[in-house]
């Protein structure tokens, strides 16, 4: 059986006057993945999600979908779907008419419009709000909704622009995992923008990082966390610390790093406790600020305060060397 269907960008470059947005992007996305587009505001992610859309041109370069070059073929002939960051309902509309608006548009009955649209709405859990108007659902619900409708076209790549970033921080990773389990089940591909760190390592197969145009690096998860490529994505995918050692740039994870009786000096900036752990934020002579996450108990069995002198230690075994 087969799962997903390959979209590749091909030399993709989108240019706003003389603003380049996205840069001779080329990628293929593995076919029924779950992909988040990560990075800073203004990277060029989302441009890069409205010309997969089909709501921007590209100014250079293809967008191949299924075998297809769909680059020049407006939004709803692509076989893609896109969920708004707004959710964008009518609210004019119940639940039900908005899910089933688009299969309105291409002139499908009304019985058979309003039959997928309740296939759906059982699918993201909404049956028993069908005949409301959006004006009387929560935010989650909404969101809920604007899923339906954009998967009841039966796309080949759902595409979505920061969907939970209007969303309590509670809801949001209830919602992530329900987004994760949807996606499992639909077998499709989905393209996620966002520029949290900790909602891209929990939702994605695989992260690509957007920086100034371009992508820095693209991958697994674990691996783009693991062993980031560049200092940018160490420092933006986080848990890092970027260090000038005289064999060069590296990186070592927060959490391997220790306060030991012997090791680079340093002096305690900040300590945070955050419950299973304690994140004691430190200076060295260099000025290079360094972060250690410590295990709570560790932590509490020789507690330190802002101002003391410590000393930093990693096994060599833990410094991962950076190639940019």
């Amino acid at each position: 059986m087969r799962t997903g269907y390959d979209l590749e960008l091909v030399h993709v470059t989108k240019r706003y006057g003389n603003t380049i947005a996205v840069r001779d992007l080329s990628h293929v996305f593995v076919p029924g993945s779950y992909v988040c587009l990560l990075g800073p505001s203004g990277c060029g992610k989302s441009s890069t999600l409205r010309m997969i859309a089909g709501h921007e041109d590209v100014s250079d370069g293809s967008i191949l979908l299924d075998g297809q070059d769909v680059s020049n073929l407006a939004p709803a002939q692509r076989g893609t779907a896109m969920m708004f960051q707004n959710y964008a309902l009518f609210p004019h509309l119940s639940v039900r008419d908005n899910v089933a608006f688009s299969l309105r548009m291409k002139g499908m009955d009304k019985g058979a419009r309003h039959k997928k649209a309740d296939e759906l709405l059982e699918l993201v859990d909404m049956t028993h709000l069908a005949d409301r108007l959006p004006a009387q659902l929560s935010g989650g619900q909404q969101q809920r909704v604007a899923l339906a409708r954009a998967l009841v076209t039966q796309p080949k790549v759902l595409l979505l622009d920061e969907p939970l970033s209007a969303l309590d921080p509670f809801l949001r990773i209830r919602m992530r995992s329900e987004l994760k389990k949807l996606q499992r089940e639909l077998g499709i591909t989905f393209i996620h923008v966002t520029h949290g760190q900790d909602e891209a390592l929990a939702l994605a197969d695989e992260i690509v990082v957007m920086n100034d145009a371009v992508i820095e690096q693209a991958g697994p998860a674990r691996d783009v966390w693991a062993a980031p490529r560049t200092e940018f994505v160490a420092r933006f995918i986080g848990g890092h610390n970027v260090l000038a050692l005289p064999e060069g740039k590296v990186t070592v994870r927060a959490d391997a790093v220790r306060l030991a009786p012997d090791g680079m000096p340093a002096t305690v900036v900040a300590v945070e406790y955050q419950g299973a752990s304690v994140a004691v934020t430190t200076r060295t002579d260099s000025g290079d600020e360094v972060l250690a996450l410590l295990p709570e108990d560790q932590f509490f069995a020789a507690p330190k305060s802002p101002g003391e002198a410590v000393t930093l230690s990693w096994d060599e075994g833990r410094l991962h060397r950076l190639l940019a």
